[in-house]
């Protein structure tokens, strides 16, 4: 007999849209997963894509939720396909939360501000809920305008913060150079994808020429291009957002036979993604740096009981 199979769609809308080079993002929609065995064990899981980071979208993950039976045969998670990745955590996770008790990880989270000048008064709430690490998208506005706002922000945040910066990949050679002119300047403790992914040797070079360290996001999204990127020179920090990364146990074996400076990340999932997320986290991550999931901030409902997150749907 198989586990009995579930899912449900979900959307989320943010609070206030997520600026980013991508443009601006209004809600989050995903897929949870229920599977049940014979002798009552559930497991849940998420599937949320993030398809401009190359993961599958999220029509093409219903789909293969659509195909599959209400009774899973045993064979079918270990044969969903590469180009699932999101799909591949999601039951996978939903797999080893049915066989494993789930306890949330508690480690230090990096906390998102939102983008442009606003990231100037956003940081104080969450500083005095917390959070002591912080991660500011750029690339939104012009070069010259963030770049002042950096250095306000940098004379704002207390001595004993530590600053991300990331660019999803939206600056130029010359705007990147610019940019790790300035962090030399101010100390933050990376700046993200300043190149888009096919200018990994660019990246390279700036890696070598510059104090400050990089890390890369868009060009690590699924575990083949992290893989990749190990295997063409990359050792500088990896951002490596479990939901979409792909197999958790591939991920695993990967983690576990590379020693990488890895920071796992959210992709703004629910309580259920963002504990097997955690859990991938606290087992395989850089335990010096604090962790990319504080988002829940982004949103005015974040339930964490799993049945009744399922029940609302």
């Amino acid at each position: 007999m198989g586990n009995r199979f579930e899912f449900r769609p979900y959307i989320r809308p943010f609070r206030q849209p997520l600026k980013t080079h991508y443009g601006e993002w209004r809600d989050r929609a995903g897929i949870l997963l229920r599977l049940t065995a014979d002798d009552e064990r559930v497991g849940y899981g998420e599937i949320a894509p993030v398809p401009w980071f190359g993961s599958e979208t999220l029509e093409q993950a219903l789909e293969w939720c659509q195909r599959l039976p209400t009774e899973l045969p045993p064979d079918t998670i270990p044969a969903i396909s590469n180009s699932l990745p999101a799909c591949q955590f999601g039951f996978e996770s939903a797999w080893e939360a049915m066989s494993t008790e789930m306890n949330q990880p508690q480690l230090p989270l990096s906390a998102l501000l939102p983008a442009g000048a606003a990231a100037l008064s956003a940081w104080k709430p969450l500083w005095k809920a917390g959070y002591r690490t912080f991660k500011w998208k750029i690339a939104v506005a012009t070069p010259l305008q963030e770049l002042k706002w950096f250095e306000c922000l940098k004379q704002l945040l207390p001595v004993d913060a530590k600053l991300r910066l990331d660019a999803n990949g939206g600056l130029t050679l010359e705007q990147a150079t610019e940019w790790l002119e300035a962090c030399d300047r101010n100390t933050v403790e990376y700046l993200e994808q300043p190149l888009p992914p096919h200018q990994f040797q660019d990246l390279l070079n700036l890696q070598a020429s510059f104090a400050t360290t990089l890390a890369l996001d868009e060009s690590v999204a699924t575990l083949q291009q992290l893989q990749q990127c190990y295997e063409q020179g990359w050792r500088s920090v990896v951002v490596v957002k479990p939901a979409i990364a792909g197999s958790p146990a591939q991920l695993r074996q990967f983690c576990q036979t590379y020693l990488i400076d890895a920071v796992f990340s959210s992709v703004f999932e629910t309580a259920i993604g963002r504990q097997a997320g955690l859990r991938l986290a606290a087992e395989l991550g850089n335990r010096a740096r604090a962790v990319g999931y504080g988002t829940t901030h982004w949103f005015e409902h974040d339930l964490q009981k799993f049945d009744a997150l399922w029940q609302t749907l």
